[in-house]
């Protein structure tokens, strides 16, 4: 029989082996048979338990001697989770998932987990560190205490370990209020006529579907066929007949100059303005990915400034938060594009100004964190 605790050790067994917990939670439930009460229990605690997993690790560790087999310390961490954070009552927490774990393992996890049931109806709790209370890479929080300021910075992290909640658009698609407004944005910085505009890192499709609605083309583009398979899905099941989708490289972009009246530029970057939507990615992204993805994002923009006609636009966007990403892409750009470009106006609040564009803090209006610039090419 298929339980929800029983299900959430499993989505937290497979993203500890590498699969990622958007893909894997969704496909489990869907194939679950749970009622809408039981599948809600399933996402919060499998994604909470990721989201607080060097939290809950430091609770399973103060009883738990040794190296615990994957499946146990999946269950030692839903627990925890559960007792210190999703306040579930200890008798509650403890025996249904001490049931969900193999049964050679059942008396340690019984007692591993009422010790800590025991520590937690003590508290309030003394964390060893900042890193384990916020539960985060210690190089998260000092890149992003570096780059914002230490007040913004524990602003974005603590508003990063709230689940975000689903916000639905008017045609149905799921989508950040963050994500959509940047692509409104673009979208109002091209409102002086309906020429073809270019998504060039589409998948999803979240921003492309959107500015499909106010465009006469929107062209679709992202390197992995499956990639672009789901802005082609997301594209049909819309029922959107201006989105064609390619499979392109964007740093070697297949498109005549000056064909596009918009390019979009929405780049892979290390994702920590959206911590909370993706609750594994903290533990996946490592430093040096800062620094890499910064450069790719440099040679896309430099790839395929040159489509955009004049009087077009340019915008590069990114949902992270760190220097790197923003400010320093931000003033290359400007600066290698700074004959004939000129940078437009940012949004206006909740974005703040950040550079030559604007950045959106987690906290500011509860969305995913984003930065944003725009250059508008001149006409000749």
């Amino acid at each position: 029989m298929v339980t929800a605790r029983g299900l959430a050790i499993t989505a937290l067994v497979a993203a500890e082996e590498g699969e990622r917990a958007n893909l894997v939670v969704p496909r489990l439930l869907s194939a679950s048979g749970l009622d809408e009460r039981d599948r809600g229990f399933v996402t919060e605690l499998a994604y909470g338990t990721l989201r607080m997993c060097r939290a809950c690790d430091w609770l399973v560790g103060q009883f738990a001697r040794g190296e615990l087999e994957p499946v146990v310390r999946a269950a030692a961490r839903a627990g925890a989770y559960q007792l210190a954070f999703m306040r579930v009552p200890a008798y509650a927490a403890v025996s249904a998932t001490v049931s969900e774990a193999p049964p050679r393992a059942r008396s340690l996890l019984n007692a591993v987990l009422r010790r800590v049931a025991g520590l937690v109806e003590a508290g309030p709790l003394v964390w060893p560190d900042l890193g384990t209370r916020l539960s985060y890479p210690d190089w998260v929080i000092r890149r992003l205490g570096e780059d914002l300021g230490p007040e913004r910075a524990m602003g974005a992290l603590d508003q990063m370990n709230i689940a975000a909640s689903q916000t639905v658009r008017a045609d149905g698609y799921t989508q950040d209020p963050g994500s959509q407004a940047v692509a409104e944005h673009m979208a109002t910085l091209m409102s002086s006529g309906p020429g073809a505009v270019l998504d060039v890192c589409a998948a999803p499709g979240g921003k492309a579907t959107l500015l499909a609605e106010s465009s006469a083309l929107v062209v679709g583009a992202d390197l992995a066929y499956a990639r672009a398979r789901q802005v082609a899905d997301n594209a049909g099941r819309l029922g959107l007949r201006n989105l064609p989708v390619v499979v392109a490289d964007g740093t070697a972009p297949p498109f005549r100059p000056a064909r596009f009246a918009g390019v979009l530029v929405d780049a892979p970057c290390s994702g920590l303005g959206a911590l909370r939507r993706r609750p594994d990615a903290r533990w996946r992204v490592r430093p040096e990915d800062v620094g890499r993805l910064a450069a790719l994002q440099c040679r896309l923009l430099a790839s395929v400034a040159g489509l955009v006609e004049p009087g077009g636009v340019l915008v590069y966007s990114v949902c992270t938060l760190t220097r790197a990403e923003t400010l320093d892409v931000g003033t290359w750009l400007a600066a290698d594009l700074s004959s004939g470009w000129v940078v437009l106006e940012p949004p206006g609040p909740p974005w703040e100004p950040h550079g030559r564009g604007a950045l959106l803090l987690p906290q500011a209006a509860g969305t995913d964190g984003m930065y944003l610039v725009a250059l508008r090419r001149q006409a000749a």
